[in-house]
């Protein structure tokens, strides 16, 4: 599953239709789905217009809802619950949620904000990235949120591949879902079932074809293949992660484009590392 760049034109509008084609683009070249409206997507950045019609589109454009995951994160649960239920009103078939992230929310908080927005009836995916959010999805507070049927999988983001064997483990029928490029090899031998991925966005039929022999157990395969792309992975896990993907995009022949403010152009040394990253990676024909 993809998590989706979100095409700007130079006036810094979306291009839905440019978007549409991504999402198709994508799937064609061997990608399962798309997770719109995560932090690559911008969503912080978006209008609730703009936010529900990109939901949309990537239904419309994927022509399953199955393979459409939106992200539901907002600074309230009551929010969340409501971009939940606009997922499920356009057939999506599973949402991502961060916990809360307005405040260093403890447990009891959490599990709130999940039961809450489990309450709209489509199936959960829990998204555990700490180091942005300061709440972290431990192994044990997974359990508890599977347990209550909160969520049915999480997207791991920690860093941390030791924590696969303590939530299989706790949560025996949760799935873990690969949630940082750079440690997909790590995780995919660690029982991963998914993988929640940015630089697809760039070069899918490499990614998929990793993700495919890394969670096979080919590491004849994989191996190699990963060393060849981790220069390019490790820049999903860096501050500027949506610059850099999109920069890749683009490198590729496609419509990476701009990013909206906040977040701005990249500064030289790093475009030079992404641009030199990107290129060795199309030099050896991974596409």
């Amino acid at each position: 599953m993809v998590a989706t760049t979100l095409p700007f034109r130079d006036d810094l509008t979306v291009d839905y239709d440019a978007y549409a084609e991504h999402v198709r683009w994508l799937i064609d070249n061997g990608c399962d789905g798309v997770v719109p409206n995560g932090s690559l997507g911008e969503y912080q950045t978006l209008t609730a217009e703009e936010r529900a019609r990109v939901v949309t589109t990537a239904v419309e454009a994927a022509g399953d809802g199955a393979r459409v995951m939106p992200g539901v994160a907002a600074y309230g649960s009551a929010e969340s619950r409501r971009w939940a239920e606009q997922a499920a009103e356009a057939g999506a078939g599973s949402v991502l949620l961060l916990p809360p992230n307005a405040y260093r929310a403890d447990h009891a908080a959490v599990r709130a904000h999940y039961a809450e927005v489990a309450r709209a009836g489509v199936s959960i995916v829990a998204y555990n990235n700490p180091i942005d959010t300061k709440v972290d999805l431990v192994p044990g507070l997974l359990a508890e949120l599977h347990a209550e049927g909160s969520i049915v999988a999480v997207k791991e983001f920690s860093g941390d591949v030791r924590r696969a064997y303590e939530i299989a483990e706790l949560a025996p029928g949760l799935d873990l879902l690969i949630g940082a490029d750079d440690v997909l090899l790590e995780l995919a031998i660690a029982g991963a079932v998914g993988w929640i991925a940015g630089y697809p966005n760039a070069l899918p039929q490499a990614c998929a074809t990793l993700y495919r022999a890394a969670v096979s157990g080919d590491l004849e395969t994989a191996l190699p293949l990963y060393k060849s792309l981790h220069s390019l992975l490790r820049w999903d896990s860096k501050t500027e992660f949506v610059q850099a993907i999109k920069l890749s995009v683009d490198l590729a022949g496609r419509r990476g484009g701009p990013t909206r403010a906040p977040r701005l152009p990249l500064v030289p040394e790093i475009e030079s590392a992404v641009r030199a990253a990107t290129e060795k990676a199309l030099a050896e024909g991974l596409k």
